[in-house]
Formats: structure tokens, sequence, C-alpha cells
């Protein structure tokens, strides 16, 4: 029994506390999973346990988060205030029979040695047995002694726990296979500390509409040819038909339209079935609701039944997929398998099963994971995938709550958090941040100058949109070209185009009103120069945006927006702030990949409940442009989470927001 801990554990090993509380995830070490002791930061941005990562490295020499080389003399203790924050941490005395006292997890060797009457009783059983009052023969315990003390309460799992989990660790760390990084993953999920999990489930909606051809009423962004991969809702209109049926709310993920699968379609396919009229729309969609408690009666099965499993699976080129559908549970956090496809590397390879558990991918954990984020991690490596999996004999799969992700998903999600925030206007902060990066996939900007000669009482014929006074801080663009009027005539201005300038009058500053006068006083005179901006499609193959627009209130498609030049782009700043031991609350996709090149950083989900929501300003689509000052163009996802990870009250997110496409 450790003096210090008050639990039983093998010497080289961490000690054991019982939280009274959950502890945020930040302030766990990926290595053990337990709240950090003695906490090393790496260069990486990554902390852990002292003693995890001094007996780490001496196996390894990379960070097992991110597989940077590493060494352990670069790295160095954490802040003093991080150390603060972890010895203040409330645990039980683990005496719980004798004493019921609470206390911070620095005083408790203090109090076992001082003032706890369970260990003091144990202290005296033991010094009984040791020198007992009769030097030949000690007296056998009577049947119905009650005076012995009983052991100290071990969280989850018993003094069984040591021979189990000790020796599943000199199993990892012995194994010839590659990749399998983290010794804790051999220790079942009973073992550690209760921790939450992110709530989600898939519905199906049916939505009435009288007019078959009625706008549903809601933004979207996201899709197969952008960073965010999935439709996702980004607004709800207000008195529309999707406001009024009420199920739907910002941050769903849209899997099925009319049982037509588009979780894996570009944007403006996805519009264009959003789109299609009808008077009975059939929507399966995805909601997170935010994180909940797992109760140790969820999950509890003893870990004798359960069997620790590695698998490495061959891939011939990247691109091949595993042939694994992967999902998540309504009752437990994590993810599982829901099925392997017939003929694919993992049905033929046999080792994996229908209803494993995957606790970790090339040596990444994903206990808390999602699917896409372990298509991602397949996708990206170029040949061995290393998976470790937990099995237990007999285990039906409860339904899923999320459209599974294929081993080739295409999204790279970053992180478990799902959500959204509710629409609410923002500040009006002229703020433009100028910046090399241009998303551009799929559209081309061209800057175009149009010279006209007219009678002065001719008007253009043109309608505009946006203006710096809209709520997402648009530059004017052409909404409509009327039949009467010289630009109709001229043919060269198209709806959607984005006007720079009239008569050398610059308009990308302008609000809507301002933009309005501007443009009525210039087309008085006998000649007009227009300098605008047409966004041009690459892709042939897409729907005519006037074919698509037909019946609905015209915007410009989200996706198009992503084509301006960065100058065009208005930023404001988001100041968040949350609690020690709270999340930020948001997942990002997106940034620097050596196969796709520089990326914007997506917000993807955001979680209710946390500081992200509740400020009501961040929303799914946004892009961020820079963290505390600090430009994101050039990051990849491992280096801008570490960075959001460092700021531990306040943030100030530097973002674009564009409107979603309007379905």
């Amino acid at each position: 029994l450790c003096c210090e801990c008050g639990q039983f554990h093998l010497l080289l090993d961490n000690h054991l506390y019982n939280f009274q509380d959950e502890v945020d995830d930040e302030l766990i070490c990926h290595i053990c999973l337990q709240p950090l002791l003695q906490p090393m930061d790496t260069p990486c941005g990554h902390t852990y346990c002292f003693k995890c990562l001094e007996n780490f490295m001496q196996e390894y020499n990379f960070c097992p988060m991110d597989r940077k080389k590493l060494s352990f003399q670069q790295c160095h203790k954490s802040s003093l205030l991080v150390r603060n924050l972890l010895d203040k941490l409330i645990v039980f005395c683990p005496f719980k029979a004798e004493c019921q006292q609470t206390m911070q997890r620095c005083e408790l060797e203090a109090h076992l040695q001082n003032r706890c009457p369970g260990f003091k009783k144990y202290k005296s059983e033991l010094q009984r047995k040791k020198n007992p009052i009769s030097k030949g023969k000690e007296d056998p315990p009577s049947k119905g002694d009650t005076n012995t003390p009983k052991d100290p309460e071990v969280p989850s799992g018993g003094s069984s726990l040591v021979a189990e989990s000790s020796a599943a660790a000199v199993v990892s760390l012995g194994t010839a296979e590659p990749g399998l990084v983290n010794p804790a993953f051999e220790e079942t999920e009973e073992d550690l500390p209760q921790r939450t999990s992110l709530v989600a489930e898939t519905t199906t909606i049916e939505i009435h509409r009288e007019d078959p051809e009625e706008e549903l009423g809601m933004r979207i962004v996201g899709g197969k040819d952008t960073p965010l991969g999935n439709i996702v809702v980004q607004e709800v209109l207000r008195d529309s038909v999707i406001a009024a049926d009420g199920r739907i709310a910002p941050g769903d993920h849209i899997l099925e339209v009319n049982g037509v699968n588009i979780s894996s379609v570009t944007h403006c396919q996805a519009v264009s079935f959003l789109r299609h009229p009808g008077p009975v729309l059939h929507l399966m969609v995805l909601q997170e609701k935010g994180f909940s408690n797992k109760t140790a009666q969820q999950d509890s099965t003893s870990a004798t039944n359960r069997e620790v499993i590695h698998v490495t699976l061959i891939k011939r080129d990247r691109s091949e997929p595993l042939g694994i559908k992967l999902i998540r549970k309504t009752d437990e956090a994590g993810i599982f398998i829901l099925d392997l496809l017939e003929g694919g590397l993992a049905a033929k390879n046999g080792k994996l099963s229908r209803n494993d558990r995957v606790l970790s991918i090339n040596g990444q954990d994903l206990r808390q994971g999602t699917p896409e984020a372990a298509a991602q991690i397949i996708q990206t490596t170029e040949s061995r995938v290393n998976f470790v999996v937990l099995r237990q004999p007999g285990v039906q799969l409860s339904d899923p709550v999320e459209d599974g992700s294929t081993s080739n998903n295409s999204s790279s999600s970053s992180s478990s958090n799902g959500g959204s925030p509710v629409h609410h206007r923002r500040r009006l902060d002229q703020n433009h941040y100028r910046r090399k990066s241009n998303y551009q996939k799929g559209y081309v900007s061209h800057e175009k100058t149009v010279a006209i000669k007219k009678e002065p009482k001719e008007s253009l014929g043109i309608t505009i949109g946006g203006g710096r006074d809209n709520k997402n801080k648009l530059p004017i663009y052409v909404t409509s070209v009327q039949p009467i009027g010289c630009l109709f005539r001229d043919g060269r201005i198209k709806r959607g185009d984005v006007l720079l300038s009239i008569n050398g009058i610059d308009l990308t500053h302008l609000n809507y009103y301002e933009a309005v006068s501007a443009l009525k006083s210039n087309a008085a005179s006998h000649s007009v120069v227009l300098k605008a901006l047409e966004i041009l499609s690459l892709n042939s193959t897409e729907p005519s945006l006037d074919i698509k627009e037909q019946g609905f209130s015209w915007s410009p498609l989200w996706i198009t927006w992503l084509g301006l030049p960065s100058y065009l782009h208005c930023c404001q700043d988001i100041v968040l702030s949350k609690g020690n031991l709270e999340s930020w609350g948001f997942s990002i996709v997106g940034g620097f990949e050596e196969s796709k090149g520089n990326q914007p950083f997506f917000i993807k989900t955001i979680v209710p409940g946390t500081p992200a929501f509740r400020d009501r300003k961040l929303k799914c689509g946004d892009e961020i442009v820079a963290v505390n000052g600090v430009p994101a163009i050039g990051m990849s996802n491992s280096e801008l989470i570490p960075m959001l990870k460092e700021q531990r009250n306040k943030v100030t997110l530097t973002v674009v927001s564009w409107p979603g496409s309007l379905v």
C-alpha cells in the first residue's frame, strides 16, 4: 500500500486517486489517461505525466500524440499555474469505510499520515501481523472477525487492476507492431475514471409544405469539395418552413435527403437535392446533444470478459479503402465497428469483428473519438494501419447514433465536439485582415472592366445585395440584371458579380445604402466605367446556377464566397472566455496537408453548453484567420490545436463569416 496516495500500485507506477468531480480532458495525460501527475510539457504542445513520459521515451523517440521527433531532455515542467490547478483537484480519502473526508490532492498524504482513522487502523493491523504477540504461532483469524480494516477503494477495478494493467503494459511495450504507442490502451475502460462523452443521435424528420416549391428556410455549409466534408446547417431563418417545424437546429449534419445519401456529395449537389420541389421532404440528420456523464452502471461488465486485440492491415496505396463501417452508440462513448464490407481489406484479413470497440489507430487515442476522426487517420496512412480494439463476446451493438464513416471518409475532423450556436447579430468591426490564402477549390475570380456609353436618363438596370453593414459584412454584389437597362444590353455584367468600383469610386468598403447612392449618382452620366469581379466555376459538371436558383430568393452559394481574394474578406474578432476546467467547445477542420497544400481552417461543430455555444457569435462554416493575432495560414491541424489549448481562460479568434447557401 502506498503511503502517499493510500492505494495499491506498483512502485514505479503513478499514484492513484479517487476524484470527487470529473476532471477536465485538458488536465488528462494521454498516455495513462489519468489526471496529470508532475506534468511535463513537450515542445510540440502536449502535456504528460513525468513517469508516463519518462517510461515512454525509453522505448520511443517521438511524441505519443502527433508522432513528432522528441527526446526527454527537450521537455520541461509545466507552469506553476497548471501544477497548482492539478494539486487543488478534490479527492476522496481511499478509506471510505472509516473516513468520508474530501481534500485537495496535495493534502492527501498529510491527511493519511496524521488524521485518517482508516489508514491508522491499517498500519496497526499491518504492525500486528508483522509482530504477533505469540512468537510461536499466530492465532488464526476467526470467521466472524470484523476488526480487520478494509482495503482502500481502488477506482473502477480494485486491487486486481495492478496485475492486469501491468502485464498488459508489458505486452504493449514489447510488441513488434509499429504505431502502438500508448500502453494505456491495454487497460479496459472500466479501469479508468468515468469521463464525459458527447451524445449524438440520428433522427429522420418529415417536412411538409403546402407550396411544393417553397423555400425550406435554412442555410447550409460544407460538402465533400470543402474541408468540412459533411453538409452542416449554419442557420435556420425565422418564420420559415424549417423554423415552424422546430426540429432542425444550427449545427445539425444532414445525412440523407429523400433516401439519398448526401454525406459525400459536393456542396452544389447538396443544394440541388435540398431545393428539389415536393410536398413532403424526408431528412435524416445527425444532431449533437452536448456532453453527458457516463455512469459506471452503463458499462459495468467485468474486465475479465474482454479481450484487447492488435490488428495490422496493409494498404497497397494511401487511397485504398479498408472496407470498415464505423459508428457511435447511444449509451457509450467511442467508436464501434458496425460492419465489414464483403471483399474489403478488413474482411479478407478476418481479424476484426463486428461490435469491436476501436481504442486506437496508429497509436492515436480514439476512446472518445468520432468515426470521421478515425477515417481521417486511416485515409492519411500510407501503408500500415494498426488497430487496437476491445472485444467482448456476445455483446450486441445498439442502434447507431451517427451515419458511419467508412475508411476512405474525406473528412479531416480534429475533435469530437459537435453542436452549433443559435444565430446572433454581431458587432460591426470594419477590420480587414490581409493574407495570402485564397481557397479557390472549384472556383476562380476574374476581374473585368466594363465601359458603357448610355443616355443620361437610362437606368443601369441592376439590383444589388450585400454591403459592409450586412451581418456577414459582404462586398456589394449583383442580385439581378433586369431586361431593361444598359447593362442587360451590354451583357458583360452578370448576376453574382462583385462590384469593385464605379467611375473610380471604391465600392468595396460601402454599406448597402451608400452603394445604392453611389450607383444612382454615377448612372446619370453619359459614360459609366464599372470594375467587377466575376466568380467562375471550374467544374463543368455542376448544374447551372440559373437552373438551381429558379423559384428561390437569389443569393450566391456559400462555396463561391470562398473563391474571393483576401482583400475582400472582412474579418472580425470573437473573444471567448472559459473556466479552468472547461473546453472551448468547437472543432476545426482544414489546415496545411502535404497532399492538399494550404487549406483554410473552418469551424465544423460547436458543442451545446460550452463557451463557444454560449457566446453565440461563432458559427459552423466560419473560417479562422488568426488566433490571438497569430495568422493561421500555413499551420497544420496539429499545430493550431495545441495553440488553442494553451489559451487557458481567454482566446481571440479572428474569423471570416460567409452566409451559407439558402435552401
